[in-house]
């Protein structure tokens, strides 16, 4: 099972869940986030040297995105060298496959796309339809006022509307609490989770004790 811990943006606080053994590091590339993350990895912190190197945590980097322009997207993938760009807006199938193309092989070869699909009812599944032919996962996660990062739970039950042979992650306020619900779910296409405000001890810095007590039951 795939593990991203998303929202992050303390350089040590990386290297702490990354320590985990976790398999996908999420930071946030989103304004009006409280866990977003600014341009430059040496002015903000982002990234200690050895964890920018990649050299001593095996972790994916992941960048999330809502509707951000296209050339802010491919600046961070090289400046933060991410290995998977996370949509979570309103981008079209058109954007996605236009943005893969300019960005692999010459700039980041091999780069994965996910993207969200914000969930509330059986209904709402559909829309992963639109993107079946341009991405590698999808991530369904609750349907809130804001863009994720919630701390609500959507009935997980209806991800059996789910009949795509595209894999994907589950998200949407998932919590310490979670593990043996996480171990009674079942989907042939579930891949992962991806966990965030729950951990938190405050936006973007994560309770290591909770991720690492949670992490256990969960592979047990």
């Amino acid at each position: 099972m795939i593990v991203k811990v998303c929202g992050l943006r303390d350089g040590e606080n990386i290297r702490q869940v990354a320590e985990l053994d976790v398999d996908w590091i999420g930071m946030i590339f989103w304004e009006k986030s409280p866990r977003n993350v600014t341009m430059i990895p040496s002015h903000a912190g982002i990234l200690p040297d050895r964890a920018i190197d990649m050299g001593d945590f095996k972790a994916k980097r992941v960048g999330v995105f809502v509707d951000e322009m296209p050339q802010s997207i491919i600046t961070r993938v090289v400046n933060f060298k991410l290995d998977l760009i996370q949509l979570h807006g309103k981008e079209t199938p058109t954007l996605i496959r236009n943005l893969r193309r300019t960005l692999d092989p010459d700039i980041r070869s091999g780069i994965q796309v996910i993207k969200a699909i914000s969930v509330s009812c059986r209904e709402d599944i559909a829309a992963y339809k639109n993107y079946a032919d341009c991405v590698d996962y999808f991530l369904f996660d609750t349907k809130c006022p804001t863009v994720g990062g919630s701390g609500n739970q959507f009935d997980w039950s209806v991800l059996e509307a789910y009949d795509g042979d595209i894999p994907f992650l589950l998200s949407g306020g998932i919590g310490p609490d979670d593990a043996e619900r996480i171990k009674a779910f079942h989907h042939p296409k579930c891949i992962g989770i991806d966990l965030n405000s729950r951990f938190e001890i405050e936006p973007a810095l994560k309770d290591i004790n909770k991720l690492k007590e949670f992490l256990e039951k969960v592979k047990q």
